[in-house]
């Protein structure tokens, strides 16, 4: 197995403490539910005599250990220690410390709309932090990873097929269709927030420039942003002409100088840009 590091171990202990908090005072007391296994859990905590925090290591252990070949023991071992803390710090805040859950969230009262909205982007920034320090609070994303493709689906759909069942099954057992609509809008914020703590707030841009001037372009680009370029020669499609591919990234205030730059040296410069999650390497000119 790969070396654990304590500073990941660290940073899923604080996303498990964060995770219980939105689930425990904002969600469960008003019978909203997180989506996945963890909302899995919250409907078999009010059917049955077990608590919340049981069926979080029930459900969720054995899925990490049966994607454990495909995710890697690290995975598996960080992922298993999120949701051991998120289960006890769900425990403690239940059933220890003086604080009463069992009917109204302590911050946000019984407003459903709070509860949802801040219940899902503090569960959110739990996951997240869980998924960008190499782990996971929810076993679903694995069976996902693992499942989806042999059904022909997406990871995501998958998931979100997974999670309309929950949430019909959630409105036919409590007679009630408010509640797992409410749970819809916590789990449309719980995933915008994972993708911003685990993607960036801010997202780099990659501009890709074909052109006939790539020497004075990316000289440039160079200059005025202080970062590298890299050059890749091709050929147009229907004339056959020579040409090259600049690959470029910024971010997204230097889009709009960028386009100019490029089209004040080549004014029939065809230029692509998408989003990038994240951007590891060095700024290198090449």
């Amino acid at each position: 197995m790969q070396k654990i590091h304590w500073k990941n171990l660290v940073m899923l202990t604080i996303a498990g403490i964060i995770n219980a908090i939105g689930v425990t005072m904002f969600l469960a007391p008003v019978k909203l539910y997180d989506s996945g296994i963890s909302g899995t859990s919250m409907l078999l905590g009010q059917v049955t005599p077990l608590s919340l925090s049981v069926f979080l290591l029930v459900l969720n252990v054995p899925l990490f250990l049966y994607g454990m070949k495909k995710q890697g023991k690290l995975f598996t071992f960080y992922a298993i220690y999120a949701v051991a803390i998120y289960s006890l710090v769900s425990w403690l805040i239940v059933d220890v410390l003086p604080v009463d859950v069992s009917f109204a969230s302590p911050l946000a009262e019984q407003d459903l709309l709070l509860c949802a909205l801040f219940g899902g982007l503090i569960s959110g920034i739990g996951s997240g932090l869980a998924i960008r320090f190499g782990g996971a609070m929810d076993g679903i994303e694995v069976m996902a990873v693992i499942f989806a493709k042999r059904l022909g689906l997406s990871v995501g759909t998958f998931v979100m097929l997974y999670n309309v069942v929950l949430y019909v099954l959630c409105g036919v057992l409590v007679h009630s269709w408010i509640l797992p609509l409410y749970s819809i809008i916590a789990y449309a914020a719980a995933l915008k927030t994972v993708d911003f703590i685990v993607e960036g707030f801010d997202r780099s841009k990659c501009a890709i420039i074909v052109t006939e001037q790539p020497q004075e372009i990316c000289a440039a680009l160079s200059a005025a942003f202080e970062s590298g370029t890299t050059r890749v020669e091709a050929r147009g499609g229907y004339s056959y002409a020579p040409k090259t591919m600049v690959y470029f990234v910024v971010n997204r205030f230097q889009v709009a100088r960028m386009k100019a730059l490029v089209h004040d040296i080549d004014p029939t410069a065809y230029i692509i840009i998408s989003e990038v999650a994240d951007v590891f390497s060095a700024n290198v000119n090449k």
